[in-house]
């Protein structure tokens, strides 16, 4: 594949491998791939492999002989018609990113940027996380015989996050401060050497996670859906979701683009605040707080560039308050059998928010893409969902308890 690495803002080229910004304005980089080669590929040459990221080799930028893989991708696409039926809308389907190797859609990128890290020689690989990167990056890295070091925001790391970066052989330091500061300490690391950093600063991560696009569009046999709803926390993956929407039209495998919708917790939400002030860039939040701690992200690396498919497709940006979230996880689980995290069910509780005010058609078909599986914060579901009935180790209590009969 050919492709060059350009400063997304300015357009000069970059040279230099370990880059994570241009040197000339500061801007964030991006890759463009030449689509020409491209322009008379047929899904039936895509489907020649599985359904995976690597199916999609051609639009990504590192050799598939050279993968790094742990077979990421190629998760399910529900029909989930319970779901349609509450919200009130034609068609509900959920791209279900949990099923991914560490169970959320990290994983996606981490094949890519840590072949890439292989590519280019680097022994040692970092990120700062709020948890699903941290995990995804520590398996990655350990399946390449890399060392892996994570920064996490003390006591902001959902237990099952922080145990998978732990479990995979990372060394995981916890600081005291936000993800924000987090990220400003890995980037000093990567800019002095120590470390190739694999946040989605990193121009090759997100080329990953346009597959996540790639697949819906496969699964609906390259019908296009009215809308993409998705959860935004660094904002890299609406951004990805964008890109690959944009190839795929540009080389005429789809005819239009559908509306992309960014949803965010309240107590996060520098996305939402931009867009309604009809803003294209956007003003960080210092303190940010939501139980969805993967998207509890003050000032998102890839503001600027979600804004800017959020505009591209016509889409717009909405906020959800935490409980309407848990409320969107608890429907999702119960209605249709889905375990996502809380920051994933941000999509569902955009989805019924956007229904509720009548910002959805009832005649749409939506796609709400869940970034990661349920296990990924069991404390949140213990606290929030129902409670455990303990009685004696005898049949009556139990069947007392069955048939809704109190003690006495």
């Amino acid at each position: 594949m050919v492709y060059e690495v350009r400063c997304w803002e300015c357009g000069v080229p970059i040279e230099d491998p370990y880059a994570d910004s241009c040197s000339r304005c500061g801007g964030l980089l991006d890759i463009k791939i030449d689509l020409s080669s491209l322009k008379k590929i047929e899904p039936y040459h895509l489907r020649r492999k599985p359904l995976g990221v690597w199916r999609y080799a051609e639009f990504l930028p590192v050799a598939a002989y050279k993968a790094i893989t742990l077979k990421e991708g190629g998760t399910p696409l529900y029909d989930c018609r319970n779901l349609a039926q509450i919200a009130g809308i034609n068609r509900v389907f959920v791209k279900y990113e949990g099923a991914n190797p560490t169970g959320s859609f990290k994983d996606r990128g981490m094949t890519v940027g840590v072949t890439r890290a292989v590519e280019i020689g680097a022994r040692i690989v970092g990120c700062a996380s709020t948890g699903n990167t941290s995990a995804s990056l520590a398996a990655y890295a350990a399946r390449a015989g890399l060392d892996c070091v994570v920064i996490l925001p003390a006591g902001k790391v959902a237990a099952g996050k922080l145990a998978q970066a732990i479990f995979f052989g990372a060394k995981v330091i916890s600081i005291d401060g936000s993800f924000d500061d987090a990220l400003k300490i890995a980037r000093m690391l990567a800019a002095e050497g120590h470390i190739y950093l694999l946040n989605s600063i990193n121009p090759f991560r997100p080329e990953g996670q346009k597959t996540v696009a790639f697949e819906i569009i496969d699964q609906l046999d390259f019908q296009v859906p009215d809308r993409i709803i998705l959860p935004v926390g660094n904002a890299g993956n609406i951004w990805s979701v964008y890109k690959a929407l944009d190839e795929l039209y540009n080389i005429g495998l789809i005819d239009r683009l559908p509306k992309l919708v960014g949803v965010q917790a309240s107590g996060a939400k520098p996305i939402v605040n931009a867009f309604r002030d009809g803003r294209r860039d956007f003003t960080a939040v210092e303190h940010p707080e939501t139980i969805a701690t993967a998207i509890r992200i003050g000032n998102p690396v890839s503001g600027k560039k979600a804004l800017k498919a959020i505009y591209e497709t016509g889409g717009c940006a909405i906020e959800v308050t935490d409980e309407e979230i848990l409320d969107a996880q608890r429907i999702l689980g119960r209605a249709e059998g889905i375990g996502v995290e809380p920051a994933s069910a941000a999509s569902i509780a955009g989805l019924f928010k956007m229904a509720h005010l009548k910002e959805i058609g009832k005649e749409e078909t939506v796609v709400c893409i869940c970034t990661g599986n349920v296990l990924k914060d069991p404390d949140t579901i213990i606290r929030s969902f129902g409670k455990i009935e303990s009685v004696p180790a005898d049949v009556d209590y139990v069947k007392k308890i069955i048939l809704g009969s109190s003690l006495s």
